[in-house]
């Protein structure tokens, strides 16, 4: 092979990769995209039960066609404390069986028959540009995807038999079972993809292209290909927490010393593939696919009693840090799916709504007792309470700018429940101002006076109690209490104001202190409809209407 036809070789096959990677990414962002309110569910249904979490990694990864995207998600649901570390390791496994199926796939270029399903492109690009659903124009991509894999496969594959004899007089030399190990875990590391790696070792064998002797040495590149593709989540969990480094510590963990345990076996038994895949399956290219499930469903049955070591090792190697960070729920890598990101988003906004209810309460103790030195601690749960507001808010404009249509009214409306929360900081900073005023001009309120104060100020603790629990399960029996509960908050305040004008002609309280009354009851009022607002505006769960 001279340098021109080396060079017609290069760009051939990186043609080939280019267009197998373009489709798989159609095939993997429209799936997520129909499939998302599912992927939603299973990781709802996360449970103790190690085979059922296993099932959902698994299933999870089939509907997305990719592990790379399962398993940064599921670093992202370690971190935002959405699932734990126990769980999280069955669900890494599970995945590692779901990406078998793009190998699979792949190992359907194998036979005559992948030439007519190439006209998928030109049938969902139809369905694309002619459909108005959005799920038949992604249903439409979908086929389209799935049409470039094989095209993409195909021009790898052609790329490769027209140079067959001078690729194959380099394979031939590569022998060394260590090196074919290294190399599949350079190669995987540097396309961030197994499902890639692996789709090219098959093109490679559908082209006549054998590495070695054609014995075992193909499978330990696809041995390495499987510690290669933990880069993905190791990177994703760089920048993270504890637990989600772990997670992706885990993964590697998983994944090493499975390949390891192979090796191990392929090396001592040099026959394994004469005597086992390539006696059952005639396709060199279903071989290797089949080799690849059983290789992961193996390391999955055999590692499963040891979750729980898997964990602890992962807990020794990264220790937990000395100033630990306030809970969040929100995670760029939920960015990636705007249902998911949503679902966060909603948890993060009820950790607002508690903090600025936190910081009102400090701020009506600190009248109750005319503290002032309770004021400055208020004043930083305020800050505190803006900070996560700003935090939403930004998440918010970077969810909104790749959302769809279809998901610009829940953003919306979670951007008005930023606000309402926010007025329950105000509220909560207008109490602190009112205590100074009393303790510095040392206004002193009726004992009646302050009763009526701490029994609104219970009402609104209870419509909040109700409007957290209906903001977290969704139940549309609750709306009827929330709204009783405001309607007792509103009746609360009107005669609160009665009385107190009864009690000023009575003379039992001093005209000095109405202004700050008058303004409390109004404030509390206040809370209690921003509250109702946000109850309001909360979508209802699935199957139920709010």
């Amino acid at each position: 092979m001279d340098f021109a036809e080396l060079i017609m070789f290069v760009v051939r096959l990186l043609a080939g990769t280019g267009v197998f990677l373009v489709g798989v990414q159609l095939l993997t962002a429209n799936i997520e995209q129909l499939a998302t309110q599912r992927i939603k569910s299973l990781f709802e249904g996360t449970a103790d039960k190690r085979l059922v979490n296993v099932g959902i990694g698994a299933a999870a990864t089939a509907l997305i066609q990719s592990s790379g995207v399962t398993t940064v998600l599921i670093v992202g649901f370690v971190n935002v404390g959405v699932i734990n570390l126990y769980q999280a390791t069955a669900m890494i496994m599970g995945a590692n069986i779901g990406t078998t199926i793009t190998a699979q796939i792949a190992a359907l270029s194998a036979f005559p028959v992948t030439t007519y399903i190439q006209i998928l492109i030109f049938i969902g690009i139809m369905m694309s540009m002619a459909c108005k659903s959005d799920n038949l124009k992604r249903g439409g991509m979908i086929l389209a995807g799935l049409g470039l894999i094989f095209i993409g496969l195909s021009l790898m594959s052609d790329a490769m038999k027209a140079s067959r004899d001078a690729i194959q007089g380099v394979f031939e030399t590569v022998t060394n079972p260590f090196l074919l190990f290294l190399i599949g875990i350079v190669l995987t590391a540097l396309v961030q993809s197994s499902s890639a790696t692996t789709s090219v070792i098959i093109a490679m064998s559908v082209a006549g292209l054998t590495v070695g002797t054609g014995g075992n040495e193909v499978l330990y590149l696809i041995l390495g290909t499987n510690i290669g593709s933990c880069v993905t989540a190791l990177m994703s969990s760089v920048t993270a927490g504890p637990n989600a480094r772990r997670a992706g510590l885990i993964h590697l963990l998983f994944n090493t010393f499975g390949s390891l345990l192979f090796l191990v076996l392929l090396l001592c038994w040099p026959g394994f593939m004469a005597h086992t895949f390539q006696r059952w399956f005639p396709s060199v290219a279903t071989q290797i696919a089949m080799f690849h499930t059983f290789f992961n469903v193996t390391c999955t049955v055999l590692f499963l009693p040891f979750c729980g070591l898997f964990v602890k090792v992962s807990q020794l190697l990264v220790r937990e840090q000395s100033f630990p960070e306030a809970p969040t729920y929100l995670d760029e890598r939920m960015l990636s799916s705007a249902s998911l990101a949503l679902s966060q988003l909603e948890k993060e906004l009820v950790l607002l709504a508690d903090s600025a209810m936190e910081a009102f309460r400090g701020a009506y103790r600190s009248f109750q007792t005319r503290d002032k030195a309770l004021i400055p601690p208020t004043q930083r749960q305020i800050e505190e309470a803006n900070t996560r507001a700003q935090s939403i808010i930004n998440y918010l404009i970077r969810l909104s700018a790749q959302s769809k249509l279809s998901e610009e009214e829940s953003i919306s409306k979670l951007y008005n429940d930023v606000g309402d929360v926010m007025r329950i900081a105000e509220i909560a900073d207008n109490f602190t101002k009112y205590t100074a005023r009393v303790t510095d001009q040392g206004l002193e309120f009726s004992k009646n006076g302050q009763g009526e104060l701490a029994q609104m100020v219970a009402q609104v603790e209870e419509l909040y109690r109700l409007t957290r629990e209906y903001l977290e399960e969704k139940s549309p029996e609750l709306l009827p209490q929330i709204d009783q509960a405001e309607e007792a908050v509103d009746g609360l305040r009107k005669s609160s104001i009665d009385n107190h004008i009864r009690r000023l002609n009575l003379g039992e309280c001093k005209p000095e202190c109405s202004g700050v009354f008058i303004n409390m009851v109004s404030n509390l009022e206040r809370l209690g409809d921003h509250l109702t607002y946000i109850a309001g505006s909360a979508v209802p769960a699935r199957g139920q209407k709010g």
